[in-house]
């Protein structure tokens, strides 16, 4: 996810319940452990021991997001995100990014906020003096590397993040807009982390570097180390890498400042993607740790979330202006927003929105909410913290932002204390006084041409659109194959990388499996790190099971079995289910319907008695019913608008052909979804949903014999249907490549999928191509897709390469969004590095791809979800619970010219289909000079 930049990064929101006491139901206290301590340099260092498995995450924050920036030169915490991945004095150029192939790294990656930037890797556990050297050379060892060209280059490639998290999506602007006029300009919260177009350009090297000797200092430093390592021996590491680097100046912190709006502002924007009107309100809120933050957090729930809460209740249940309320409190470090998100139905007025949100808070300030409101949502906290803890990444990151935020990773527990001590009282307080009667922004964001759905009386906001100019100066650079550069002076020579470790042994889950009577199979895991049980239902089915004519009825089915039972209205379901806090959601896909649970473990029994009455005793609820298939046609209309979902629908079609059902859009199409009856649905339920279809897949603290006994109900009242699922002829490979073409309006990007149809998992040449193709374009910044569009040129922000499928062929596709203007040459880039691949992988390529296929498996079974994946391949395909070693053995006897040979069989350029969804008035007739016909425009 390299350099996502969030706006309003509520981190604090996910931490606040490190120490809990269940809700106050239990008396055993969970804690995580640390050791703080700092280095004369001013270097906060957090360690925390957690031997589970092999791994070891290391986390480096810098207490510097944008809201450090000077106004008029934004978007340089976003831009040094970028630029400390690229070369270091010691590791060289391609820096940390090499090193994580080699070592078997999560991938080294960053994200920026307003107030923070952060740098992190999960490893093997004998890597971690390699990532404390490497994250040295960061703070200590980079700012020498960074020339004129390093920057014009990593400038194009923010430039594409922006164009592609902002300029090229629906509702990109939003926040822009909402930040510009909540806040007073010079406010450091009145810009966009990601800065604007014209500050990016517009820096200079001295800009970057005073940016860099001013921020990236020790001093400013938070290092959290997090896993399985030696303590003794990491505080060695830490003082040998980092004692020498110098303190930087001190650094005053910044004082809160809140949004003062003397009245309230309505803005509209027409949005050249948005297929749907969307009405945001946006009050003035309070900074973290606020007395005050802990209320605001619990109102916005109880205001929002379920169908007890007001703003449910009016705006979707009664007036069906909409299939989705959020509302949501954003605490940062100097002030905080609260957050109502409205994206209502097709052609729906925004002043009908807003005036059934006052009709919404007037119901609450008249009939308020229960206790039992309050321990519901506690409980569903309690449960989403313990999911936070399941990775030693996601207690480095807890540790580093209270470290830095309160000052003491210990404040965890007075966090708490706040927390469970807010009153009835407290939030009513609250509601006045931040929401009731006070002045907002307001935004309208509505499709093209349909100015008369905004409020009343908002004026037109000021949103700069960029241009499309063909063959722009300020968007070349040169960068040379080597630089010069004076080397940082050192007590000990830092060029030499540090040896590894003694190698982890590879930890495979102990797996336990059995058949139900009734044809169901059951796999699972039995772990006891936390008090969390996650199991999925998988149902083999889903699109490939309809009817051709009446697509989205399995879709349908899994939006409304959720929705009440025959005993329990939908209200009285999801209570039940929130009062245990548990999750239960049902989801539709092209080739299964799958039921996904989560809850604590001491619940673990009562939430699968919620699951059978789920399976067996649908409630069919025709108004539910209604509402479901005007959530999905919402769904289908902002399909429309969105280029990235344009491309992969169109893409489906290409290779699969009209006559494939796996060729449709498993949400259906507007048509076919106002033709389906609640009756299609009770049919597709009578046949599909059925046990013989269906594998049982748990993992977390509880026992084999516990989840057999708590399945007996569905064992015995969950008869089989005897159905079976169609079979489709796969379609014939492409035999020569074609270049097919949908137009967006003047799109800032151009949306890339090519490639073809390929295998299914289950071919033994499956896995083969998937090694092959790690240097081509799956192994992130070790791939040459990725160094030659994003590092060389600077065309993208991401692109990548994979294979999909699974019992049945699936797909082999290309994927990036690329700057409009070089569309063509994009294009002819991928083209020719697919035509070189074959003859120019190297003795060095084969090397990493086995160092990182090797060794990133310390990390396979980590997360509650890498374990329940493992369950998943077991079931589908019938592997074995070590499949893992048979596929190292694969990859320890492969050779360069095995992967020549897969290279030319399955990743041929002149057997693919080259999509691309852009501006066919610029890019259309440049593409013809690839060599493939004339390009098909499909719209």
């Amino acid at each position: 996810m390299r350099s996502i930049f969030i706006p309003n990064a509520p981190a604090i929101l996910l931490l606040i319940f490190l120490f809990i006491s269940c809700s106050g139901t239990n008396d055993k206290e969970f804690k995580v452990d640390y050791e703080k301590f700092t280095l004369d340099n001013g270097l906060e260092v957090v360690f925390h021991k957690d031997t589970s498995d092999p791994v070891t995450a290391v986390a480096l924050t810098f207490h510097v997001g944008s809201a450090r920036e000077k106004e008029g030169k934004t978007g340089f915490a976003h831009l040094f995100e970028h630029l400390l991945f690229l070369e270091s004095e010691n590791l060289g150029k391609g820096g940390l990014d090499k090193m994580s192939s080699r070592i078997g790294g999560s991938g080294a990656n960053g994200s920026t906020s307003r107030d923070r930037t952060n740098y992190f890797q999960t490893v093997p556990n004998d890597a971690l003096e390699k990532m404390i050297w490497a994250e040295a050379d960061k703070v200590g060892y980079f700012i020498n590397t960074v020339t004129e060209a390093v920057v014009a280059k990593e400038k194009q490639v923010v430039k594409n993040e922006k164009r592609q998290g902002v300029d090229n999506r629906p509702y990109g602007h939003t926040n822009y807009v909402i930040d510009k006029n909540l806040y007073p300009e010079g406010h450091p919260y009145s810009w966009q982390v990601i800065g604007s177009l014209e500050d990016l350009q517009s820096a200079t090297l001295e800009d970057v570097k005073e940016f860099y000797n001013r921020w990236y200092v020790p001093n400013n430093a938070t290092l959290v180390i997090a896993g399985d390592f030696d303590s003794g021996q990491a505080r060695e590491w830490v003082h040998k890498y980092f004692d020498d680097i110098p303190r930087g100046e001190e650094i005053e912190p910044l004082e809160v400042q809140y949004a003062q709006l003397e009245e309230t502002k309505k803005l509209y924007y027409e949005d050249n993607f948005a297929r749907l009107p969307e009405l945001r309100m946006t009050w003035s809120g309070v900074e973290n740790f606020h007395d005050d933050s802990y209320a605001l957090q619990i109102l916005t729930q109880l205001l929002s979330d379920g169908k007890k809460a007001p703003l449910n209740q009016v705006l979707i249940d009664e007036k069906q202006l909409t299939s989705n309320v959020s509302m949501y409190s954003r605490n940062s470090e100097l002030a905080g927003e609260i957050s109502i998100r409205v994206r209502a139905n097709p052609d729906v007025d925004l002043d009908e929105v807003s005036a059934a949100i006052d009709e919404a808070f007037a119901r609450f300030e008249e009939e308020g909410f229960n206790d039992s409101d309050l321990k519901r949502i506690k409980a569903g906290i309690e449960t989403n913290f313990y999911n936070g803890l399941s990775s030693v990444l996601g207690k480095a990151f807890q540790l580093a932002q209270y470290n830095i935020f309160a000052g003491d990773p210990g404040f965890i527990n007075e966090d708490i204390e706040n927390t469970l001590a807010v009153t009835r009282s407290d939030i009513m307080r609250v509601y006045d006084e931040y929401i009731k009667g006070k002045n907002f922004v307001a935004t309208s964001f509505v499709p093209l041409d349909s100015g008369e759905l905004t409020l009343e009386n908002s004026v037109a906001a000021e949103v700069t659109e960029e241009e499309i100019v063909m063959g722009r100066e300020d968007e070349e650079f040169n960068l040379p194959d080597s630089s010069s550069y004076e080397k940082t002076p050192s007590s000990f020579d830092r060029s030499k990388e540090p040896p590894y470790g003694d190698s982890p042994e590879l930890n495979i889950p102990e797996v336990w499996s059995t058949d139900l009577e009734n044809e169901m199979a059951i796999f699972g895991i039995e772990n006891n790190e936390l008090p969390l049980v996650q199991f999925n239902l998988r149902i083999k089915g889903g699109l490939l099971a309809e009817n051709p004519e009446k697509i989205g009825v399995a879709n349908l089915v899994a939006e409304l079995m959720p929705k009440g039972t025959a005993d329990k209205t939908p209200q009285e379901l999801e209570e039940a289910i929130d009062e245990l806090g548990a999750n239960i959601n049902v989801y539709a896909g092209s080739q299964d319907i799958t039921i996904t649970g989560n809850t604590l473990s001491r619940n673990y029994e009562a939430t699968i008695d919620l699951l059978e009455e789920i399976i067996l005793e649908p409630r069919w609820d025709e108004k539910e019913f209604d509402l479901a298939k005007q959530r999905v046609l919402s769904q289908i209309a902002q399909q429309k608008g969105d280029p990235n979902s344009i491309a992969s629908n169109e893409f489906d079609k290409l290779i699969y052909g009209e006559d494939h059902i796996l060729s449709n859009n498993p949400l259906g199409t507007t048509e076919s979804v106002e033709t389906i009856t609640i009756e299609d649905l009770k049919a597709f339920y009578e046949d599909y949903i059925t046990p013989s279809l269906a594998d049982f897949h748990i993992v977390g603290a509880v026992t084999q014999q516990e989840v057999v006994a708590s399945l007996e109900e569905l064992n015995t009242n969950w008869e089989s249907s005897g159905a079976e699922i169609p079979e489709y002829e796969t379609p014939e490979p492409v035999a020569e490549s074609k270049v097919y073409f949908y137009d967006v309006p003047d799109a800032k990007q151009s949306v890339l999928n090519f490639g073809y149809l390929a295998m299914p998992e289950t071919d033994p040449d499956y896995y083969p191509a998937t090694v092959m193709n790690y240097i081509l374009g799956g192994g992130g910044f070790a791939s040459r897709l990725t160094q030659e569009l994003r590092e060389g040129k600077g065309y993208t922000y991401g692109i990548g390469s994979g294979f999909t499928g699974t019992t049945i062929a699936g797909a082999f596709r290309i994927r990036s969004g690329v700057r409009t203007n070089v569309t063509y040459e994009s294009t002819q880039l991928v083209k020719d590095i697919l035509e070189e691949y074959p003859s120019t992988f190297t003795d060095k390529d084969l090397e990493t791809t086995k160092s990182f296929l090797l060794k990133s498996n310390a990390r396979a079974f980590e997360t509650y979800g890498a374990k329940l994946n493992l369950l998943q391949n077991m079931s589908a395909y019938g592997w074995s619970a070590d499949y893992i070693k048979e596929r190292e053995q694969l990859v320890k006897e492969m050779t360069k010219e095995q992967i020549s040979e897969l290279a030319n069989k399955y990743a041929d350029p002149d057997k693919m289909i080259y999509l691309v969804v852009g501006d066919a008035d610029t890019q259309l007739d440049r593409l013809k000079d690839l060599g493939y016909g004339d390009p098909v425009l499909l719209n």
